[in-house]
């Protein structure tokens, strides 16, 4: 493999630089995604399974999502509440055993109230029990990606073995927001009034809305073991990013910490152009060709999320198996230029043959090779002898 190693001088689309100011956040585990470029932006403990609280219901709610999508559940359709459902308590919507509560206020009442009484609804009336409907949340997980993902009930009541990891928190809320774009609104709402006589039970436990950044989801929770957690997104420009808190010692620090990461997330990192289509990018040796060299090209255009404090040059590297042996068309792939912004992952850009080179004749390459050997004899015959 050839490797050729790139400078601001060689190359124009490298007149960028790299390494954002680094947020040192108070969280326990933390995970910071852009949502456009899948870059992750910062990682702490992210693949740590942790008690998720109440920030687990996101995983219901996709399933609740999931099964309106698949004709199972219809958000007019009313279920009924069980004594299991009124039995819980914590964060609920003041379900009484015996009613019916129609499927899209069960999903707003999990959404904004947090209703540990409204996750069990969904679950038995998708799995029978809600200990049924647990197992399916970890398969289903399970084939989502989301491998730090066990869970013990619907609502993340404190148990043992209910955990989940930022990181697969973050991939649920991110599915969430591209698999359901009709129903994600609903995690913006500010407050919703299910019982009148409960008129307090109606706000959105979300700090970050109404703050005018963008923020339009996801979860908070809270537990004893867990600490004060949040799941929040935001959407800035043509950004957006999702970010996922947890171990946070009261509701003020959430708040602070919520809103400090989503600031830093937009302003210390931007969308940057470095190079398009068709750009020249360096030469590449050839074997047995009509030309020595073919000149390799940006096979498409490249757009990195980039910090925007410009500290240290922007690493960069092309790499071919070379010589490369003709013929070659225009087009061809020979190799890939990789970008490596210090502290955010590689990029690779396959580049490609900027022209056609052809091979040799025959007698081309019994000439190229009787020259060859030409060469190598004189290299090897003895120096004359002084007279």
């Amino acid at each position: 493999m050839r490797g050729l190693k790139l400078t601001l001088g060689a190359v124009a689309l490298l007149a960028s630089s790299v390494s954002a100011q680094a947020f040192e956040t108070g969280a326990r585990a933390a995970y910071v995604l852009d949502y456009n470029s899948g870059t992750v932006l910062m990682a702490k403990n992210a693949d740590q399974p942790l008690p998720p609280a109440s920030m687990s219901k996101l995983m219901t709610l996709y399933m609740a999502f999931e099964a309106i999508d698949n004709g199972i559940l219809d958000l007019d359709q009313e279920l009924p509440v069980s004594e299991a459902a009124q039995a819980y308590g914590g964060s609920t919507m003041f379900l009484k055993a015996g009613e019916r509560v129609k499927v899209e206020d069960l999903i707003r009442g999990i959404i904004v109230l947090s209703g540990n009484d409204a996750c069990v609804v969904i679950a038995e009336a998708l799995a029978g029990t809600e200990t049924r409907f647990a197992q399916q949340m970890t398969q289903r997980a399970q084939q989502l990606g989301m491998t730090n993902s066990t869970f013990a009930n619907s609502n993340g009541w404190p148990a043992t073995n209910h955990r989940m990891s930022m990181r697969d928190l973050g991939l649920v809320a991110t599915k969430l927001i591209k698999d359901y774009p009709q129903y994600y609104p609903m995690f913006a709402q500010k407050e919703f009034l299910f019982d009148p006589q409960e008129s307090s039970n109606r706000f959105n436990r979300n700090p970050l809305l109404g703050l005018g950044i963008g923020a339009d989801g996801l979860k908070t929770g809270h537990t004893q073991e867990a600490g004060y957690g949040l799941v929040g997104s935001a959407i800035q420009g043509d950004r957006r990013i999702i970010f996922v808190l947890s171990g946070m010692d009261s509701t003020q620090a959430r708040a602070r910490e919520s809103e400090a990461v989503t600031n830093w997330a937009f302003r210390q990192f931007a969308e940057t152009t470095l190079g398009t289509a068709g750009q020249h990018i360096a030469q590449a040796d050839v074997s047995i060709g009509a030309e020595r060299t073919v000149g390799l090209e940006l096979a498409e255009d490249i757009s990195l999320l980039l910090p925007v404090t410009p500290l240290t040059p922007l690493k960069t590297e092309v790499v071919y198996q070379g010589p490369v042996k003709a013929p070659i068309a225009k087009g061809d792939q020979i190799g890939e230029l990789i970008i490596s912004p210090e502290g955010l992952p590689e990029k690779r850009v396959p580049l490609v043959a900027d022209s056609d080179v052809a091979s040799h004749g025959f007698m081309d390459r019994v000439m190229a090779a009787a020259m060859n050997l030409a060469s190598r004899l004189s290299d090897k015959a003895p120096a004359p002898e002084a007279s």
